[in-house]
Order: structure tokens, then sequence, then C-alpha cells
């Protein structure tokens, strides 16, 4: 390839209003590819939590002994995060009520069924972190991309009314830093795509997850309380 029509040689030539959106797609990208390393970790690390939680809760433990285990884990710097986090809000709840003798037992049930709503809003605003951005950026950068060619084709031609004689060596550079813009634009755009996609999946299987235990939780506790 001509040195002179290389990606690095068309942006340093380039307008700089073209200039300006190669930096604004640049960053776009750079910013969007560490939101999805990021969120990768998280939504990771949710998932393997919902998995591991579920296999000590259903596994016959008694509750406050996990309970206890989770505010040990706490102690020793560990991260409680996720699914374990609305059991502990909803069973605290719970034991904090439960010894208050004027608490019926309805309202000792919506207690615990309202911490648990809460630590479930809190563990989904965790997850939805960020996605918002991806979102962004997935349906900007084309246009943003499109905005730089338009200019950067608008140049060209202007550049060409100025010439004498119209060659394809006179028109080529103008051109191909246009096209370029649009190129940046999709390669901004559509792994931005793609993850948003793939984590608000992830984001919808996990706090289904969420919801199901809460449900399956408040059942347990609600045979608890008519029991005793």
């Amino acid at each position: 390839m001509n040195n002179a029509l290389s990606p690095v040689q068309l942006i340093l030539n380039a307008s700089l209003p073209v200039q300006i959106v190669f930096l604004i797609l640049l960053l776009a990208s750079v910013v969007s590819w560490v939101m999805i390393v990021q969120r990768w970790l998280v939504l990771s690390s949710a998932n393997k939590g919902v998995l591991s939680f579920e296999q000590r809760f259903w596994s016959g433990i008694d509750l406050s002994q996990l309970y206890q285990e989770g505010t040990q884990m706490q102690k020793e710097q560990v991260q409680v995060v996720g699914l374990e986090n609305i059991f502990r809000a909803g069973f605290k709840e719970f034991m904090r009520l439960r010894q208050q003798q004027s608490v019926d037992k309805e309202a000792l049930m919506e207690g615990a069924q309202r911490a648990m709503r809460v630590a479930y809003s809190r563990e989904e605003e965790k997850l939805d972190r960020n996605l918002a951005f991806l979102a962004t950026v997935g349906s900007v950068s084309p246009y943003i991309g499109l905005f730089g060619t338009v200019i950067g084709i608008m140049e060209a031609f202007i550049g060409l009314a100025n010439q004498a004689q119209a060659t394809l060596q006179v028109v080529a550079p103008g051109i191909a830093e246009a096209l370029f813009a649009t190129a940046m634009g999709l390669f901004a755009a559509i792994p931005a795509v793609i993850a948003y996609n793939r984590y608000s999946a992830s984001v919808d299987r996990i706090t289904g997850a969420y919801i199901t235990f809460s449900d399956e939780f408040s059942s347990i506790l609600h045979r608890q309380v008519h029991t005793d």
C-alpha cells in the first residue's frame, strides 16, 4: 500500500473536523472496550455467585449458619455480592422483626420481602451499570463516522474544483479519508452492540435467578413463621 494512503497518514493529513471525528471515535472505542472487559468480569462473577450460593443454600445448611458464614466473609474482607446479599438482607430483617413481640406475621413477611426488594434493586443496578454507554456507542458511532465521511467527501470535491485537471491521484486521498471515518465508526459500534446484546441477556438471566430465589426464600420464611 502506498504510504501516502496508509491509515496513519490519512488521519494526520485529514482536516481538523475529520480529525476531531477520528478522535471521538477512537476515545469511544477505547472506553467501550474497557467497559466490555469490566462488565464481563462483573457478570461472570455474579453468575458464578448465583451457582455457588444456590448450591450452599439448598445443601440443607441452617439459615443462621449460612448468614454467619457471610458475616465472617465480610470480616475477612471477602466481597459478598449478588444472591447472597439478597438473602442476607431478607434474613437480617426477618430476624430483627421476629425479636419484636408486637410485630404480627404479615408485617414480619412484608418487612423481609421489602428488604430483599431493596437489595435486589441495588444488585440489579450494579449489573446494569455502563450498559447504557455501550448502547449509546453502538447506536451513535456509525452516525459520527458518517458525519466525518460527509465532511471528507465535501472537502474532496471542493479541492477537486480548485484543480485545473481532475485525476484519481487528486481525489483518492480525500475519498479514502472520508471512507476511513465510516470504517472507524463501524469499528467502534460493532463490538459495543455485540457486547450490549450479550450482556443484557446475561443481566436478564441473572436477575431472573435473583427473583426466583427471592420468591422461594419468601416461601421458606412464610412456612417457618406459620409453623412457629
